[in-house]
């Protein structure tokens, strides 16, 4: 008898010694308890999302896919907070989690280098937030390595659709790259076109909508953004992101992709629905930027709370983007309400406080170096056309005629809004004319009006299919090199290059 039961317990044993050896090999998948742990990382509950890693590590060792959404949490902090001293915390688990995926290096999985890729894109990301010229040197390796491990993945696993997502939007943003500085992404053998990547990207959209995919909600918004800024598609963006299945109540990520996009598109209103809708209890990670965006958007309407989301962005955001830029906002905010003291103590503030890393704080930072306060008339004009408020922005502009300012920095100003504004109200007939003056007036001139006009004409002749006009236009884009937005312009000129040709 107790030799049967010795039988038994070392039958006993050995099924569980054999069970495992089958599941102990290292291995990825998104399992119920993965899933779970990314939606909460994806929505900024990291709070909920930190127990569930480390019931992921205890239950599943060996499931390595916890080590990507682990990465992904720490990113989504360094993103939304912009806080060196964070970031410098942080970024020492990059190698360490690179060295735990290695475990998964000859397991045969499509993820093994699909999550070393998104690592490195992480952190290379990450560190474009500093504008540091070391942080970008290791940038374009990390990137370089990513391209390089998604190309060699795609190849071996042409089906996997995780991997068609990340390397689709590389091979898009490699599209947009100036001629002048293509020799860097040749050398390291980097190619991409717009149209490559954006067709990538839409197969993974497609293939999103009838299978489970836990990559669907940021695929859907790297479409859309794509569409949006590559494309020069905005309502078909529109249109993707909005039949979506983001909700802003539910993510501050998705309230702020939606109100992007809305803004963009000249739905200002429904930007603010969505961003007021944003969930903002202690359950979700303070995330500031929706506040700015808020306070911009209130601002387009003239609205006098729009200083209090910008004073709010200013005093609780630690990092330094878009400093500059909200303190240029609160100027204007002082100036069209007719406080002109108010006006330069903000400006004042835009000298000293902040970053100008991207275009919108060097803009911010040049109008108040130069000291030159906007005719209210203009501003106003902008504002409302930068909301989408087209008849209004029309009817203000139109208060006053070109030769009434007496300064030829506002007579151009006003030639080239008219465009802008009649170009969003479809007459493209008076549109392209107001452009054609404004670049015959301007294209010597430091302001960015003559070269935005030609990229515009561009692309006012690209929709109406004449390609020919639309090169010519990009190409006298290409040529004029205003002081501020002249990379960004030129880069959506060669962007609608490529397009068109």
């Amino acid at each position: 008898m107790n030799k049967y039961k010795i039988q038994i317990l070392n039958t006993i044993a050995l099924l569980f010694l054999l069970n495992i050896s089958a599941t102990a090999a290292p291995h990825f998948e998104f399992t119920p308890l993965a899933k779970r742990a990314y939606a909460r990382v994806i929505s900024l509950r990291f709070a909920e999302a930190i127990p569930l890693i480390i019931d992921l590590r205890l239950n599943e060792p060996d499931n390595l896919i916890s080590y990507y959404i682990e990465d992904y949490m720490d990113i989504m902090k360094v993103i939304i907070h912009e806080d060196k001293a964070e970031f410098k915390k942080l970024e020492p688990n990059k190698s360490k989690r690179l060295k735990a995926l290695e475990r998964g290096k000859s397991c045969g999985s499509p993820y093994y280098r699909f999550c070393v890729a998104e690592i490195n894109l992480h952190w290379a990301i990450a560190r474009g937030k500093f504008g540091e010229y070391g942080q970008y040197i290791t940038a374009i390796r990390e990137v370089n390595t990513a391209y390089q491990l998604l190309t060699e993945n795609q190849k071996k696993y042409p089906d996997f659709m995780a991997n068609k997502k990340s390397l689709g939007i590389l091979h898009a943003v490699i599209g947009t790259i100036p001629d002048e500085l293509r020799w860097g992404a040749k050398l390291l053998s980097m190619n991409g076109t717009v149209a490559q990547g954006q067709k990538e990207i839409e197969e993974v959209v497609e293939y999103a909508n009838t299978h489970p995919f836990v990559f669907d909600e940021e695929t859907l918004v790297m479409y859309s953004f794509a569409l949006l800024y590559l494309g020069n598609q905005g309502e078909d963006a529109w249109s993707v992101i909005r039949k979506g299945k983001l909700d802003a109540s539910k993510n501050p990520l998705a309230a702020l992709a939606l109100a992007n996009v809305a803004m963009r598109t000249g739905r200002n209103d429904e930007a603010i629905d969505y961003l007021k809708a944003r969930p903002q209890s202690s359950a979700y990670a303070y995330f500031a930027l929706p506040e700015y965006l808020l306070g911009v958007a209130k601002l387009y309407k003239e609205e006098k709370d729009a200083k209090t989301h910008l004073l709010t962005f200013i005093n609780k955001f630690p990092g330094k983007n878009y400093i500059k830029n909200c303190y240029q906002k609160l100027a204007w905010h002082s100036l069209i309400n007719g406080d002109e003291k108010g006006y330069w103590d903000n400006m004042a503030l835009c000298k000293s406080k902040g970053t100008d890393v991207i275009d919108e704080d060097k803009s911010a930072l040049r109008e108040a170096s130069k000291g030159l306060k906007p005719d209210i008339t203009l501003l106003r004009a902008r504002l409302r056309f930068d909301g989408g408020y087209y008849r209004e922005a029309y009817d203000i502009i139109n208060t006053k005629k070109k030769t009434d300012y007496g300064d030829k920095r506002f007579e151009l100003e006003h030639t080239y809004r008219l465009g802008r504004i009649t170009q969003k109200m479809r007459n493209n007939t008076e549109a392209l004319q107001h452009f054609q003056a404004t670049i015959d007036t301007g294209k010597d001139e430091p302001y960015y009006y003559a070269c935005n006009a030609a990229l515009q004409m561009g692309m006012i002749y690209e929709e109406m299919g004449n390609k020919q006009q639309a090169i010519n236009y990009y190409k006298i884009c290409l040529d004029i090199s205003p002081e501020e937005f002249s990379m960004s312009l030129h880069q959506k000129a060669k962007t609608g290059l490529n397009r068109v040709e």
